[in-house]
């Protein structure tokens, strides 16, 4: 089938703005939009270099459908394309999530927004394990990716070794197994004019407000946010349910949020258009704001949610303008094919963790952590079981499979409202 002629930038914008408005569904939802308005309904590309392109988004850190986006734009409209794509795919889900933080910062206490968050959580569970079941059957395939993802799973769950170490171990044994034998490739030997140009243009541009953040405020909770998010941000293959196994521990470390925060902003960011990571936008915005002084706490959270939307999304430009070629050249190759894949492998043991951790501090109110030099396990207080968290969830797990996600979510809502109304929640 041939291809309509490409549109103008002008005729693109509405479209990518289209798709950041209506982008619910997590990666899979928004990358069948993509699928849909760009090949589907306007044939501005082909159903060939969709999957290329899709291919090559899977295997970077970050989030994949705003990549996807963000290529597209490229391909059609070269830089400012991509800029405008991947801009307008992120900013409706985030202008909506700094209002949902907002909210949350000055209601979340109040009495009803105990069980809607409450039903947001239980939403949050189920579709975490949906999310482990869908990734775990497409990265773990043979003996060895079964062996990395359980590995990372125990590391994770009951020692104290850090999520980019278990990563990078993952990485480094698939480059020490594979045979560095490359396939035939098509692509140049030479990079792109002006390549390392836009490399380094987009690299200063990521980490300029984190080094201006050090400058102006060294160590400050605003100065480790962009260290965290624009460090996590370079590793955070697997998706966000991935990183946000890392940013639980570092949230907790810094003191910026709560295990039931974190669960709470989760639960929010399943409600926005736009990628899931959108919830680190809620971290940073809540956890500049419980660090401040009371004078500054506004001002401080709007910037702290802002500088994790920054950190964590500029380096998609950085990956699709600069990396694209570099890929083509050494990808297919076996040794980097084979790190990739094991690291997609403990990404899935990542997400399991994370699920066993929500789940406990979702159902239990109370429990203990015991240590002894790198072990540690949670144990929780079986007499502090939340039956109606309980039953919730329950019905999530239910209802996850039967229903699409904002209706699962709605329902949960409502079930929780229900049984706070009856005495019950």
């Amino acid at each position: 089938m041939r291809l309509k002629a490409a549109p103008s930038l002008a005729e693109a914008l509405p479209v990518w703005l289209k798709i950041g408005l209506l982008g619910f569904g997590g990666p899979a939802g928004q990358i069948a939009l993509l699928h849909k308005e760009i090949v589907e309904t306007r044939d501005w590309v082909d159903e060939d270099e969709f999957a290329r392109a899709l291919s090559f988004c899977m295997l970077l850190p970050g989030p994949e459908a705003q990549q996807l986006a963000t290529w597209l734009g490229w391909r059609l409209h070269g830089i400012r394309g991509g800029v405008a794509a991947g801009l307008l795919f992120v900013l409706p889900g985030l202008l909506v999530m700094l209002g949902l933080s907002a909210l949350y910062v000055a209601h979340g206490r109040s009495d009803w927004a105990a069980p809607v968050l409450l039903g947001l959580k239980a939403a949050v569970v189920a579709l975490v394990l949906q999310a482990l079941l869908k990734i775990g059957k497409r990265a773990v395939k043979d003996g060895l990716t079964a062996f990395v993802c359980g590995a990372a799973f125990m590391l994770l769950a009951f020692t104290t070794i850090p999520f980019p170490l278990v990563v990078l171990g993952a990485g480094v044994l698939g480059w020490l197994v594979a045979k560095d034998e490359a396939e035939p490739i098509a692509a140049p030997a030479t990079p792109a004019k002006g390549q390392g140009r836009v490399a380094l243009t987009c690299l200063a541009l990521w980490l300029a407000p984190i080094g201006l953040a050090w400058l102006l405020a060294p160590g400050s909770t605003l100065a480790w946010m962009g260290l965290t998010f624009g460090g996590l941000a370079a590793i955070s293959f697997g998706g966000a349910y991935a990183a946000l196994a890392y940013l639980g521990q570092a949230a907790s470390a810094f003191g910026w949020l709560t295990a039931t925060q974190m669960l709470d902003g989760l639960g929010l960011a399943e409600t926005t258009p736009g990628p899931l990571i959108l919830v680190f936008v809620f971290v940073g915005f809540v956890g500049a704001f419980q660090t401040a002084a009371p004078d500054w706490a506004w001002l401080l959270a709007v910037l702290g949610g802002l500088m994790a939307a920054w950190t964590t999304f500029a380096p998609s430009f950085l990956w699709i303008f600069a990396g694209g070629p570099l890929f083509e050249r050494w990808g297919r190759r076996a040794r980097p094919s084979r790190a990739l894949a094991l690291i997609s492998a403990a990404a899935v043991g990542v997400i399991g963790q994370l699920a066993l951790w929500f789940t406990l501090h979702l159902l239990f109110r109370s429990g203990q952590t015991l240590e002894a030099g790198p072990l540690r396990v949670l144990l929780p207080d079986p007499g502090s079981l939340d039956l109606a968290a309980l039953g919730l969830t329950a019905l999530a797990l239910m209802l996850a499979s039967r229903l699409p996600m904002l209706a699962m979510i709605a329902a949960l809502i409502v079930a929780s409202v229900l049984l706070k109304a009856a005495g019950l929640g």
